[in-house]
């Protein structure tokens, strides 16, 4: 019997997978979606010459140049567009190729790539490394940080393998397994009108003195919905300004801006900036949202995450609270808002 890859079965005029790199593939995919090699560069861990000298590699394997190179970036040509969507479909099947792989030599045994939401991981991961490390003593973590709808479009992209998110997560071929509920404050300026009352009433803020969190932001629609503000300008209304992290409006909150609800997790152990903030809990139940993690559920890995979420509920800080299976906060009168 002949060998199947007899050289007499070879077309040596057209190229073999043999030129084709999976790394110069994901190369090609950072550098489509940045449209920057020194961005893409970055993320991919390798310096701007190198990434550069491995697209032009790439492109003469495929016989066709993937990018527009100009000034002001990169921009992949009409050719290109085509063969990078056929790219990422590759990337994704050898991804998948060793997901089940490492699925046989059990897959909390390796390395799994976290994904965690900004207003969660600086005020959460550092409670729970230490029991991951004991549960998990071969687990090789690593953790990335992004806003929620950059989760999941790593997690369908294959860039993921699980990530941290306040639930719903609104995308299919996703399974979700909450983990906790946790609670909003409000954070007063010192001298507010309320800054001294033992509890407050949604009802009784302001929300003209509302102050957000940027665009893109899960606890920005969280505290709209809860508050019931009006989105966008309207007559009459001030216009607000907006942070782009937790610590940026706590410090907006201190100069007398407003008021602005806080995760419970992110008031642990937090100075009170000299006296200048209150915090002071919410009356009715608990507003609040809820957390859980999410990952690919044609994933094999799936029980594994399971089993990572156990723990975790397991683990879970003292200022939250438990809750059903369907992520719904287990004492009476809490408020989680949707989206």
């Amino acid at each position: 019997m002949r060998a199947l890859c007899h050289p007499e079965d070879l077309d040596l005029s057209q190229p073999h997978l043999g030129g084709l790199s999976l790394r110069d593939l994901d190369y090609a995919l950072a550098l489509s979606e940045l449209r920057h090699f020194g961005r893409a560069a970055e993320r991919c861990g390798v310096s701007q010459p190198g990434l550069s000298e491995q697209i032009r590699k790439l492109e003469a394997v495929l016989g066709t140049p993937l990018f527009e190179r100009a000034r002001g970036g990169v921009s992949p040509t009409p050719r290109g567009r085509q063969l990078l969507r056929q790219i990422e479909i590759v990337v994704g099947q050898a991804r998948r190729l060793l997901e089940m792989a490492r699925t046989q030599v059990g897959a909390l045994n390796g390395q799994v790539v976290l994904g965690v939401i900004p207003t969660l991981g600086p005020y959460y991961v550092p409670l729970v490394l230490r029991d991951l490390r004991r549960e998990f003593p071969e687990l090789e973590l690593r953790l990335q940080e992004n806003q929620t709808t950059v989760l999941l479009d790593a997690l369908a992209r294959f860039n993921l393998d699980v990530a941290m998110v306040a639930l719903p997560a609104e995308q299919d071929g996703l399974t979700t397994s909450p983990l906790f509920f946790e609670p909003f404050q409000v954070l007063l300026p010192s001298g507010h009108r309320l800054a001294n009352s033992p509890t407050l009433e949604l009802s009784t803020l302001d929300t003209a003195e509302l102050l957000l969190l940027e665009e893109g932001h899960c606890l920005r629609d969280q505290a709209v919905s809860l508050c019931r503000r009006p989105v966008g300008p309207s007559p009459g209304r001030r216009a607000s300004r907006s942070a782009s992290s937790l610590e940026m409006l706590r410090h907006m909150v201190a100069a007398g801006e407003g008021f602005s609800l806080m995760p419970a997790l992110a008031t642990r152990e937090v100075s009170d900036l000299n006296g200048l903030v209150r915090l002071r809990p919410l009356s009715q139940g608990h507003a609040g949202r809820t957390i859980g993690l999410v990952w690919r559920a044609s994933d094999p890995r799936g029980p594994d995450f399971e089993r990572l979420a156990a723990v975790l509920r397991q683990s879970a800080p003292d200022v939250t609270l438990p809750v059903d299976a369907d992520g719904r906060p287990m004492v009476a009168g809490a408020v989680s808002p949707a989206g």
